[in-house]
């Protein structure tokens, strides 16, 4: 009996009693609004493992100095120090193994300008693939930093001597059983080759179906051979594919190890042309880029090039180069507060940071679309 004189139900029953009411229909919605998110949630657990997200990686100040040490070291010349950045870009992927890859980041990677979100298997391909492509950026960050040091040493009126040996002698070259594997290249129509520059040049300024009689080492003689250039998309070839072992003046070293690929080419030759100069180019400018760099000085595309565009605005950048050949894919990716410059050569690039720290940089090329299509850059 109750307190209040009344007869009570026992505890149990009063529970009962209430399971058994009917339910209400805000009860019947917050149910399957609970388990839809449940089940979304479970979705979306699951999923980040297919997918693998690009995104801005971090960048590097090729001028920097850490403990007394620059990160591109040069050793053999004089140097300089610079009052501005030359940074060079990178492009980070994480994937389900990542500490940071969650759900949360691949719902950020969908909506992101700055991120891609894509199948594992096209980002990282297969196990075996990384592997392969892992050993080819090793090889490729070490190339880059010699192509840098040629070029941008030959910029500067500084010929690098080079030994150029045959290695592939393709079958649609008219060269065909007369060049041989090995043969090292002394020069052409009595023009020596001191430089890799100087076979570049002396080919470039023939046409296609010109005869050509080249001096060649073989075995330790001297032989004289004679083919026809062929025609690769107008112009003149001569088949072949040739390893120049280089001389330069100075030694380069590059302090960093986690970075990989052929990519920072570019910015390593801009520093190396940089510190060999007394004039302080940037004046305290800060400038960022991208873009592989050959042995002759031509920039060529690189990947992922919005991805850098946003590391390097993160990174207080101001001001980006980029290869004319990735025009189509910056505009309408370029973050606020960043100009891009397209340049097409070495010349180009050291032009354009001279221009950038003048503070004059109306005449330099940019991307520009007319009717959807890329202009011609001056």
């Amino acid at each position: 009996m109750g307190n209040d004189g009344g007869v009570s139900e026992p505890l149990d029953d009063v529970y009962l009693s209430l399971s058994e009411q009917p339910p209400s229909r805000r009860a019947n919605v917050m149910a399957a609004t609970g388990l839809t998110g449940s089940l979304l949630l479970a979705v979306l657990t699951v999923a980040p493992a297919q997918y693998a997200i690009e995104g801005p990686g971090p960048t590097f100040d090729t001028l920097s100095t850490a403990d007394d040490v620059r990160l591109v070291q040069i050793e053999g010349a004089t140097t300089y120090t610079s009052t501005g950045e030359l940074r060079l870009t990178t492009v980070s992927v994480s994937d389900a193994s990542s500490k940071r890859f969650t759900v949360g980041a691949v719902i950020q990677g969908f909506f992101s300008p700055a991120r891609t979100v894509l199948p594992v298997e096209a980002v990282l391909g297969s196990p075996e693939d990384q592997e392969e492509e892992q050993e080819r950026s090793e090889l490729q960050w070490i190339t880059s930093q010699e192509a840098a040091t040629v070029s941008a040493l030959e910029a500067l009126g500084d010929e690098v001597p080079a030994t150029i040996t045959v290695v592939e002698v393709l079958d649609e070259s008219n060269a065909a059983g007369v060049l041989l594997v090995g043969d090292v290249l002394a020069s052409g129509d009595g023009e020596e080759f001191v430089s890799y520059t100087d076979l570049s040049d002396y080919v470039s300024v023939r046409e296609p179906g010109d005869t050509v009689t080249m001096t060649v080492m073989r075995d330790g003689e001297e032989q004289t051979v004679s083919f026809d250039l062929i025609d690769y998309e107008g112009q003149p070839r001569m088949g072949i594919t040739v390893d120049p072992q280089f001389d330069p003046s100075i030694d380069v070293t590059v302090a960093i190890d986690r970075v990989g690929g052929p990519s920072a080419g570019l910015m390593f030759a801009l520093a190396i042309m940089d510190q060999l100069t007394a004039e302080d180019e940037l004046a305290g400018a800060q400038v960022a880029g991208t873009g592989v760099i050959d042995v002759d000085g031509q920039v060529y595309p690189i990947g992922g090039i919005a991805h850098k565009m946003y590391g390097a605005r993160s990174a207080g950048a101001e001001h980006f180069l980029a290869p004319v050949e990735n025009c189509s894919q910056v505009i309408g990716h370029i973050p606020d507060g960043l100009d891009v410059y397209a340049v097409d050569t070495l010349e180009d690039a050291y032009a354009a940071i001279v221009a950038i720290g003048e503070e004059d940089t109306s005449d330099l090329p940019r991307c520009s679309v007319d009717n959807n299509k890329e202009e011609d850059l001056p």
